[in-house]
């Protein structure tokens, strides 16, 4: 029997001696045991568990503990997991057939997802749990930087400096934690390997003729390593032998993964950092009313296939380079140009009560840079609207990139919030005041087109004659006919509101 059918068949055993899947609420391991959360400590079989020749022991604490061994352990959980996955879960309730069908519904989605996507949803992944600690840490260091100008507060400006600049200098670490987590692999190793790029000592080591610096490579090359030493793991998984996994495994992962980090990883994934934030302020500088026209026209496509994820890792890099990123400013006027676009259409049907009510309800989220509602609840629907309120974007991208062209750039200390949410992270090479100017004349351009073009080009007749229809007069109408035939009123079900989402 082979080493994985040994660890299938021991999964196999475990499994119904603890109550089965249904039994079990969750799945995780140390160094030597299989902890179980279990719903029902009474369906587990503690005699027939110990008497399994590959249990050692059984330990009773918050959770279930099963002494299995090192080595042992780390190659069952995942057999136990797919078990877990694999059996059908009973049903108790209303909230478990939503929850079921919540389940078979992103399993058809992942069924229907590209390798490309899958892959740019694991960058999400990664990154995306760090933005409160980037809202948080660079709204400091906009404070910090306001102190200073003014000269208020000397002796609170350095430790604001300290709190604003620790989470960047460690951010590779955090990368690499996330990154090997995501690609299932031991989060501590991947922050492990990753922490060689930003530790002072490798200014001592010389590789491809030049010395290297801290932070060389910085999120990319966290990034690179930490994927690297998944699979340099997993590799040690499969052939190290279960006795001495423990040692050995976490010992070459390391080595390998940190040899290769040092001595290729932080020098080229350094000269690509270096290219896309010269190239990025190149292409501002050089073209950027044409190139802020087209980011700003082409961001809400971008975010309806799920493609703008692969900008989090630029956006990263040149915040990491620079202290902002000066993309994300012009990104934003997108969400300009969808509110733009909503309050024409508002103007365009006065008769429709339920369209009007949404935008209503809408756009408060949408002014502070929430425009999930807008979009899946009135620009996409209505086809034409949704294009022009691209063109809104494109405007006040234009606009924005525009004042790049003139060098005065504009950029964001975090990445996530937009419209209004982004002013207290706003920097730049200019003045404070220069850079808010600059962004608050770009969302009003974006306002501006977006309303302008849905106003005058977002409907066809037809879209108007379709949907500028009195829908409260019609569903009156009709609960008079039906109460007048003797029949009870029909009940009115509400219109759903679209869940919000970052824009």
């Amino acid at each position: 029997m082979s080493t994985d059918d040994k660890n299938r068949a021991t999964a196999a055993a475990i499994l119904p001696l603890v109550g089965g899947a249904e039994n079990i609420s969750s799945v995780a391991h140390c160094m030597t045991r299989l902890r179980l959360g279990l719903r029902d400590r009474s369906l587990v079989q503690d005699e027939a568990l110990k008497a399994l020749p590959a249990v050692m022991g059984v330990v009773e604490d918050d959770t279930y503990q099963i002494v299995l061994g090192p080595g042992t352990v780390a190659r069952v959980t995942p057999e136990i997991e797919a078990l877990v996955a694999a059996a059908p879960q009973p049903t108790h309730s209303a909230e478990d057939l939503a929850a079921q069908g919540a389940a078979l519904k992103a399993e058809q989605k992942a069924k229907n997802a590209t390798p490309f996507k899958l892959f740019l949803r694991r960058i999400a992944n990664i990154f995306v749990p760090l933005i409160p600690a980037l809202i948080g840490c660079g709204i400091i260091a906009g404070l910090n930087g306001l102190l200073i100008n003014l000269g208020w507060l000397p002796g609170v400006t350095p430790a604001l400096a300290a709190m604003a600049s620790g989470f960047m200098a460690l951010i590779a670490v955090f990368v690499g934690y996330n990154a090997a987590k995501e690609f299932g692999g031991t989060a501590i190793l991947g922050g492990a390997v990753a922490a060689i790029i930003v530790f002072p000592g490798v200014a001592k080591i010389d590789a491809f003729g030049q010395t290297l610096s801290p932070g060389q490579g910085g999120v990319l090359g966290a990034l690179g390593a930490a994927i690297l030493a998944v699979y340099v793991e997993k590799w040690c998984r499969r052939w190290v032998p279960e006795s001495l996994d423990v040692l050995v495994t976490p010992t070459l992962t390391v080595l390998v993964s940190g040899l290769v980090t040092i001595f290729g990883l932080m020098f080229v994934a350094g000269e690509i950092s270096t290219a896309i934030g010269e190239f990025a302020n190149w292409l501002l500088a050089n073209a950027g009313a044409g190139a802020g026209f087209l980011l700003g026209g082409l961001f809400l496509p971008l975010v309806m296939l799920g493609l703008h994820q692969a900008l989090i890792p630029i956006h990263t890099t040149l915040i990491e380079q620079q202290g902002y990123t000066v993309l994300l400013p012009i990104l934003a006027m997108a969400g300009a140009g969808q509110v733009g676009a909503a309050m024409a259409v508002y103007l365009k049907l006065p008769r429709n009560g339920s369209i009007r009510r949404t935008i209503k309800s809408a756009l408060p989220a949408g002014f502070l840079g929430v425009g999930e509602p807008l979009i899946y609840g009135v620009s996409l629907p209505l086809g034409r609207p949704f294009i022009t309120a691209c063109v809104g974007g494109a405007f006040g991208g234009g606009f924005v990139g525009l004042f790049s062209m003139l060098g005065d750039t504009v950029g964001s200390t975090a990445i996530g919030p937009s419209g209004w949410a982004l002013f207290p992270l706003l920097d730049g090479n200019k003045g404070l005041g220069g850079t808010i100017a600059i962004y608050a004349g770009g969302l009003i351009v974006g306002y501006l087109a977006g309303f302008v073009a849905t106003y005058f080009w977002g409907f066809s007749r037809e879209l108007l004659e379709e949907f500028n229809v009195d829908t409260e007069a019609g569903q009156t109408e009709q609960t008079e006919v039906t109460v007048a035939k003797g029949g009870p009123a029909p009940e009115r079900t509400p219109e759903p509101e679209p869940e919000p989402a970052k824009v």
